[in-house]
């Protein structure tokens, strides 16, 4: 078995390992265990690098190559001078593979299921959100160098590329997480990174209803909103779940629509089969060959979609959006950044002018009331929870303001001990005026769906 396993790491690497030293330890210098640790595994790792048959390591794929590559690194921790206890020793070997192979250290928070936010300022300071809490890691990089080196490792897996000409990068990892760098000279105290995670086991209706995002009558209604072709705003600030909820939505959204889903960096998670996924491109290092959202829509058009779903919008892009729900492909559905439904119509105006039409803004407000059917608020509330606090249907134009009426509500009542938000939701008693096109589309609600009351606590 041994002699079969030093073929396999032969295959991988050329040249032979280090032989085993023998005879009494040189007397080394008085150093903290944890810098003598860090030591050891820079020159294991550096071995470890000088002895890669990279042309024999393509060939090896998966599990293949972490077996071969994780019995070289045993040996040439066999080989080491210094003393290691076996949870030192299965800790280097850990730490190398995932620098080999992985994100180095970040790959030690990636595997916790509960951190939805990774947020790197400098190689040293690495902060992540569990249960809707911040908190520190011991979690570092070596220096500046080491971060950039796992930043450029991230962002060119999906054609992206960062350095001082492009210091700012969107990228996305393997299961789906947002990724977003920005590196010196512009961040002054080194690479900062966010990491907003998804996980290849996105939220399903159900976690969202047993974390009382939302009750079950609101959900009757967003679903029978989905069914009729109904188009959909959500808006909500940073974190506040706009993306969860998107993809939550979209699984009401029939097998047989065709969806041409537009992203900056793809990380919508669509349960249907029918789907085109299209992402934007930057510039290249001449400046040219940048594809924007604009452009993605406009070819979108193009291709039969039955529903166009853009993961945020937040330029000129929005006008195009408009035109598209006004001119036949209903059910579309996107996201803006905005505190409240009334900001979100205030803030889709603002986008509609950076197109660079000079429209006069009643019809602007036009465009709005005529597209779009309903809007939805999430927020992230005092303490991490995060709720929709309304539905909020956009009944039409009345001279020159676009009006509005809340459908349901979330109401805070207060901050627990636990300094959590608590409130309660509430229906207004308010019967939408799309409740024919609901009806139209097969959809029965119960008529007491909409009687005026508070539903549950949350």
């Amino acid at each position: 078995m041994a002699v079969e396993a030093e073929q396999n790491i032969v295959c991988v690497f050329t040249g032979e390992l280090p032989a085993m030293r023998s005879g009494t330890q040189t007397a080394k210098p008085e150093v903290s265990r944890q810098k003598q640790f860090e030591e050891i595994k820079r020159r294991i790792h550096g071995k470890l690098v000088d002895k890669l048959d990279l042309s024999r390591v393509g060939e090896l794929k998966g599990e293949t190559l972490t077996r071969e590559i994780r019995l070289v690194v045993e040996h040439l921790c066999d080989a080491e001078d210094t003393l290691l206890n076996r949870q030192e020793r299965d800790r280097i070997i850990d730490e190398v593979l995932d620098e080999v192979l992985g994100l180095g250290p970040l790959e030690l928070i990636l595997k916790d299921p509960k951190v939805s936010d990774i947020l790197i300022n400098g190689p040293k300071n690495i902060y992540v959100e569990k249960g809707g809490q911040m908190q520190k890691t011991d979690v570092e990089f070596r220096d500046n160098k080491h971060l950039l080196q796992i930043i450029d490792r991230i962002v060119s897996k999906v054609g992206r590329r960062v350095d001082e000409t492009s210091p700012m990068v969107d990228a996305r990892l393997e299961d789906g997480s947002r990724v977003n760098a920005i590196i010196p000279p512009l961040a002054l105290d080194g690479a900062a990174v966010s990491i907003r995670r998804f996980g290849s086991n996105p939220l399903k209706l159900e976690d969202l209803l047993n974390y009382k995002a939302f009750t079950p009558e609101m959900v009757m209604l967003l679903e029978g909103c989905i069914k009729a072709r109904l188009n959909m705003i959500i808006a909500g600030g940073t974190g506040s779940g706009k993306t969860t909820l998107l993809n939550t939505l979209s699984s009401f959204i029939g097998h047989d629509d065709r969806i041409v889903t537009i992203e900056d960096a793809a990380e919508l998670q669509l349960q249907q089969d029918h789907v085109v996924r299209l992402e934007t491109r930057p510039a290249n290092i001449e400046g040219s060959g940048a594809v924007t959202a604009t452009d993605l829509v406009k070819n979108a058009l193009r291709m039969r979609p039955e529903r166009i779903i853009i993961g945020e919008c937040r330029g000129g892009e929005t006008l195009d959006m408009l035109q598209a729900m006004n001119t036949g492909h209903d059910g579309s559905l996107t996201t803006v950044h905005a505190n409240t439904p009334r900001d979100a119509v205030a803030r889709l105006e603002t986008l509609v002018m950076m197109a660079g039409f000079d429209l006069p803004l009643k019809a602007i407000r036009q465009q709005i009331s005529g597209a779009v059917d309903v809007l939805i608020q999430a927020n992230r509330l005092q303490g991490g929870p995060r709720r929709v606090t309304a539905i909020t249907e956009v009944v039409g134009m009345e001279q020159d303001t676009i009006v509005l009426q809340d459908i349901y509500r979330y109401v805070q009542k207060g901050i627990n001990e636990e300094g959590k938000a608590f409130g309660h939701f509430e229906c207004t008693g308010v019967r939408p005026s799309f409740m024919d096109k609901l009806e139209s589309a097969g959809v029965r609600l119960p008529a007491s769906a909409f009687r005026e009351r508070v539903i549950m606590p949350a």
